[in-house]
């Protein structure tokens, strides 16, 4: 009998309960023991659930109150010095390390956070040096699993596999210049050893050990770590499945083959095509396959007739009692269940699966796949091939005036009409000091902000009450703002629910959910809109409120709008239709909305493109190709105005070191980007390639509650200008505040101030 896998599930609650109460506690308004509770029943719930649906392993051990790689860096005692002897609990400790502290005479910075390989789900990356004394201060996974034990339901533990956690440390800047994090795998391996030997006395069949680097470049190059680790780690453990996910192994498969685990796990959601390597690799040892046929990554229905195909190649290449049927990763990246969507229509419902059903769709194609003479086994496999084909039908709708006008685009519409040494002469009717001072668009969204929105939401005020109360805050943000003394402004988008959403909303093509929430980082969770057809601009989408901004001031205001693969990467996407022409047709709306706003007085625009580097294919050989119409999209979406109207765009949170070439090709006038949380290494980056247009590196983190000192800032100035012109450098924080209370962000914003006059006054 085939069995069925879920490789991890959503750690928010169906109702966003982990949110609530960590912030909760953050606020000093509940207890760590409520935090438990909470977590307690949140974990019942997700095991109960996929239990009921007939899934054969079920996930533990995956569940955080933040991240799980921070999770396992607390486990195993690798907590930077910054955190020792302050006199904190572990909770708080840990909550230190994931969005830093400053009360009670604690002063620390939170660790660096990056995208995690190709998703927009951050992780907290594990800083180690030649002094780290890995040892295991908690089992988490096996509390977890004797947790699902006491309720009757037996787990299969997740553990992030040593080599993966490895790669994806970064040495402390105490550690000598030729450090390599993944020298410690004999240091750290005691410390797994411990963990699964743990579990296997508690009575866990199998260990999954999660070890996505495998489907990078970087992977092939662990070859020996691999062969020398896992016999180790099998010689103390149950039975480990060794799971990779986001995209192929390649050669990586032939080597792991050789490994003495019991079994493999393959994305052939993200990588189809790897499946006869993965089973002639494979075939002649005795490892289980699992394979990964129902996507963890996308909101759409499974088509089980392809998926069955898959599948019943494997079974007859290596038997029945060797294929597992499994989601291709996590679904940590899709909502918890479709059950709580009351507003989308019966046959926008029956296009989408979300983490619950797609729990239940592993389970039914496992039984299909063995046989099942179930009647409601055949009646969901009918119900499926009948969904399929209703939404192969709606997929064959295309709008013929968008497809015309990109099949019409051409080279010059991707080109500013100037250099932009002949650009920055004309942007001077900006009037900007030396080092101009500005933010990356959004205020904080009060609590009074999300109220009037839910009221609007529900009737209970008019539209015209509510267009009165967003003038007022847009107000208040241009005065505040003034009375600071910044120098270029923006108007705080209090009239948007998400930089993403706001737009979807606003464009043809998309659909909303309710309740679709996706954790982004810690308690940051968004909603995701979804692309179910072509894609236009009804009518102008920001031109109003920015207007009405610039009307406030004398100061240049800028024009706030989110890139078109940002907005692809941030919602889920067809599947029917290239990326790139999802891409291309979002430019050409937004292009039309730069052009309005430039139309309408507003002197600098600017389209932020956070996305783009996540965007990055895990492979090095798909880069050339996902870089170009990644940047052609990006520059045909700002290429149509004047030479006076100043472009900006903002990138963060990823490594840009490989693609900062790709950037400056983007030709924006200004760029601004996230510096400060990853200790300004950057400015490494700045040391390799220059920079020739105007550019904002983030001075302070605004992810952290923390506030930055003005001197801290200038030593941050200090270490940018020895490698970037004066005349170009913008002085703003790292991000948008939209999660920051306006008492740490008016300090905040003070300092920066502050330290930009500074640096008038000392770099005439």
């Amino acid at each position: 009998m085939v069995a069925s896998s879920v490789l991890g599930f959503p750690r928010i609650g169906a109702n966003r309960e982990i949110k609530k109460v960590v912030e909760a506690y953050w606020a000093g308004k509940t207890s760590a023991e409520e935090v438990t509770k909470v977590a307690a029943e949140v974990k019942k719930f997700n095991w109960t659930e996929l239990k009921q649906r007939g899934v054969t392993y079920i996930p533990s051990g995956d569940f955080s109150l933040y991240d799980h790689v921070l999770d396992h860096s607390a486990a195993f005692n690798a907590i930077p010095k910054r955190y020792h002897g302050l006199g904190l609990s572990p909770l708080d400790t840990y909550f230190a390390m994931a969005r830093g502290r400053q009360a009670d005479g604690v002063d620390v910075p939170a660790g660096e956070m990056k995208k995690w390989f190709d998703s927009n789900y951050h992780f907290l990356v594990p800083e180690l040096d030649e002094t780290v004394e890995f040892k295991l201060l908690f089992n988490k996974p096996l509390e977890e699993f004797k947790e699902a034990q006491a309720l009757g339901i037996t787990t299969r533990p997740v553990v992030l596999g040593p080599i993966t956690y490895l790669a994806l440390s970064k040495a402390t800047k105490e550690a000598k210049a030729d450090f390599e994090p993944i020298s410690l795998l004999p240091k750290l391996l005691p410390v797994y050893k411990q963990l699964f030997s743990e579990l296997k006395a508690a009575g866990a069949e199998w260990i999954q050990v999660d070890e996505p680097i495998l489907v990078t470049d970087k992977g092939a190059s662990f070859e020996t770590q691999y062969a020398s680790a896992y016999p180790e780690l099998v010689a103390v453990a149950p039975k480990l499945l060794l799971t990779t996910f986001y995209g192929r192994l390649e050669s990586n498969v032939n080597f792991l083959a050789k490994l003495p685990i019991a079994g493999l796990h393959v994305d052939l959601d993200r990588a189809p095509e790897q499946l006869d390597k993965t089973i002639s690799a494979i075939s002649s040892t005795s490892i289980v396959l699992s394979l990964g046929v129902v996507s963890g990554r996308s909101v759409w229905k499974t088509d089980f007739a392809a998926a069955i195909k898959l599948i019943e190649k494997t079974i007859s290449a290596i038997g029945q009692d060797r294929v597992i049927v499994a989601t291709s990763s996590t679904v940590l990246h899709i909502p918890v269940t479709l059950a709580s969507e009351t507003k989308l229509t019966e046959e926008q419902k029956d296009w989408f699966s979300f983490a619950l059903e797609k729990a239940s769709e592993v389970a039914t194609i496992a039984a299909v796949v063995s046989g099942s003479q179930d009647a409601a086994v055949a009646a969901a496999l009918e119900a499926n091939r009948t969904s399929i084909a209703k939404r192969r039908e709606f997929e064959k709708n295309s709008d013929d005036s968008v497809r015309k006008r990109v099949s019409s685009i051409t080279p010059d519409q991707y080109e500013r009409k100037s250099p932009f040494a002949v650009r920055l002469e004309a942007q001077k009717v900006l009037s900007l000091p030396k080092f101009p001072t500005t933010t990356i668009g959004s205020f904080p969204q009060t609590k009074e902000i999300r109220q009037a929105r839910a009221k609007l939401g529900k009737g209970e005020i008019s539209e015209a009450d509510y267009e009165e109360f967003i003038k007022k805050e847009i107000e208040s943000a241009v005065r505040f703002q003034e009375k600071i003394g910044l120098d270029l402004l923006v108007h705080g988008e209090p009239e948007r629910n998400d930089m993403v959403q706001y737009f979807g909303e606003r464009l043809s093509g998309f659909v909303f959910t309710q309740n679709a929430w996706v954790q982004s980082y810690g308690s940051r969770y968004v909603r995701p809109p979804i692309i179910v057809s072509d894609v236009s601009r009804k009518e102008p989408m920001t031109v109003r409120w920015s207007q009405y901004a610039q009307s406030l001031t004398s100061k240049p205001m800028k024009g706030m709008l989110t890139g078109p693969v940002t907005i692809l990467n941030w919602s889920f996407p067809r599947v029917d239709i290239s990326r790139e022409l999802q891409a291309q047709q979002l430019a050409l709306a937004l292009r039309d909305e730069v052009c309005d706003l430039e139309a309408a007085g507003i002197k600098a625009i600017q389209v932020d493109e956070p996305a783009l580097r996540e965007g990055l294919p895990l492979r090095r050989a798909d880069w050339d190709s996902y870089l170009n119409w990644a940047g052609n999209t990006f520059k045909l979406s700002t290429a149509g105005v004047g030479d006076h109207t100043q472009t900006h765009s903002h990138f963060c949170y990823s490594d840009f070191d490989d693609i900062f070439p790709q950037i400056q090709r983007l030709d924006a006038d200004v760029i601004s980007i996230e510096a400060s949380k990853s200790d300004m290494k950057l400015i490494n980056t700045f040391k390799h390639y220059g920079y020739s247009n105007n550019i904002g590196p983030g001075v302070y983190d605004v992810h952290s509650p923390r506030v930055p000192g003005d001197v801290e800032i200038q030593e941050r100035i200090k270490a940018m200008l020895a490698y970037l012109d004066q005349s170009l450098l913008y002085v703003n924080p790292d991000c948008g505040l939209k999660t920051r209370g306006w008492k740490e962000t008016e300090a905040s914003l003070v300092n920066l101030v502050q330290a930009a006059r500074w640096a008038r006054e000392n770099y005439a």
